[in-house]
């Protein structure tokens, strides 16, 4: 069989089956996971080819590009009194599992933190583009969105942290990296905005994507993996969006949503073409069903109990809707799964621990909420905030009726 013809089998049955797939409430993302696994299996190191790489690259960076441009620091701010509870809540977790996993699991502080990292931060890109289809009301979509947007923040900031805090000189040298990148990116918008998009009318997209793709190839270099400096460059760009506003407009957000679209099953397939065979064992189906037992009702009530205390006036069905919708970690647990993986030595049996984890966690909300779980990006732009939400965030901590 032809190379050519192999592609286009491949991209059928990522971008199709997993679709089809959906009415039995099976996530896309999870079956193009799933392909990838049996992949391995049948082929062995034969399935790591270079082209799948390069789209699962063009997958990682194209979504965490998009997660930066959603974040609307406006929504952040008329929120800040409950997302600051939420996040010290947060950090407070994050320290307790960190320790436990120093403590009884035999692993290094960095390693134990990633751990922690991969059970406990949402994966913000997916759950934005689920928002619509989870039958979640305007309140609650800002909520969803405004805490899972906060908690990746505060995640990408600890990954930084901790993948560079075992060499201290190296630390600071990315430190200056990441300095200059978060000043040479404004520049570099600037300068196109005033002296290229007049005469290229529809190239904002195109810098934005090779700007995102630049930003997380330096990161990458860096050891702090494309995610980072992607979300960067979206982030840095939405908050440009006065200044040119075609940059960060709706209308290339939904497209970078439909462009992400294509590649982002291709690296679902190779993070399950990725996972070792001895990860496929039953000591470490126990284990993920443990964690999944353990960690996941721990986090749902966590959202819910914060919410019954800050929001005393939310009905106890949209607080379960918002606490589901925040589950689901599939992205970020699997990048920090690959990182455990390959630098840090983690166990086979706790690296399939991990990802069985994060497909059951995954998928809870399609089987809790109203509709599957999906990347498909052919929706309405899902809106960040209500347009009640100032008044409804602002008497928060009194007595609102919180949603999203």
């Amino acid at each position: 069989m032809s190379r050519e013809l192999v592609y286009l089998l491949l991209i059928f049955a990522l971008l199709v089956i997993p679709r089809a797939l959906q009415r039995f409430r099976l996530p896309a993302p999870i079956t193009c996971l799933v392909f990838g696994i049996g992949a391995m299996l049948a082929l062995g190191n034969g399935v790591h080819d270079p082209v799948v790489t390069l789209l699962s690259t063009l997958g990682i960076s194209s979504l965490f590009l998009f997660a930066g441009l959603e974040v609307d620091m406006r929504a952040l701010r008329r929120g800040l009194g409950p997302l600051l509870v939420h996040l010290a809540i947060r950090i407070g977790n994050l320290c307790l599992l960190a320790w436990l996993g120093w403590r009884y699991l035999d692993l290094g502080w960095q390693a134990a933190a990633l751990v922690a990292l991969a059970l406990l931060t949402p994966s913000t890109g997916f759950i934005l583009d689920t928002l619509e289809r989870l039958g979640l009301d305007e309140e609650e979509r800002f909520w969803v969105t405004s805490k899972a947007i906060a908690g990746e923040l505060l995640a990408l900031a600890a990954l930084f942290v901790v993948l560079q805090a075992g060499d201290p000189v190296q630390l600071g040298l990315s430190a200056l990296a990441m300095a200059a990148l978060m000043v040479g990116l404004p520049l570099l918008y600037v300068a196109f905005g005033r002296w290229i998009a007049p005469h290229a009318p529809g190239s904002e997209f195109s810098l934005l994507v090779m700007a995102g793709f630049v930003a997380a190839f330096i990161t990458y270099k860096l050891g702090v993996y494309y995610l980072v400096g992607a979300f960067i460059a979206g982030l840095i760009a939405r908050l440009l969006r006065v200044r040119i506003p075609r940059m960060a407009s709706d209308e290339n957000i939904n497209a970078l949503r439909l462009f992400a679209s294509f590649f982002v099953p291709f690296y679902f397939f190779h993070a399950g073409s990725q996972i070792a065979r001895d990860a496929l064992s039953l000591e470490a189906l126990g284990l993920g069903l443990l964690l999944t037992a353990l960690v996941v009702p721990l986090r749902v009530a966590m959202v819910w109990l914060q919410r019954r205390v800050l929001f005393r006036g939310e009905h106890r069905q949209s607080t379960f809707r918002v606490s589901i919708a925040l589950t689901p970690t599939l992205v970020f647990t699997l990048v920090l799964a690959e990182i455990l993986h390959s630098r840090f030595g983690l166990s086979a049996t706790l690296t399939g621990a991990l990802v069985l984890y994060t497909v059951l966690n995954t998928l809870l909300p399609s089987l809790l909420l109203r509709v599957p779980f999906d990347v498909d990006p052919m929706q309405e732009n899902t809106p960040t905030a209500p347009a009640d939400a100032p008044a409804a965030v602002d008497n928060a901590v009194a007595a609102p009726t919180p949603g999203q």
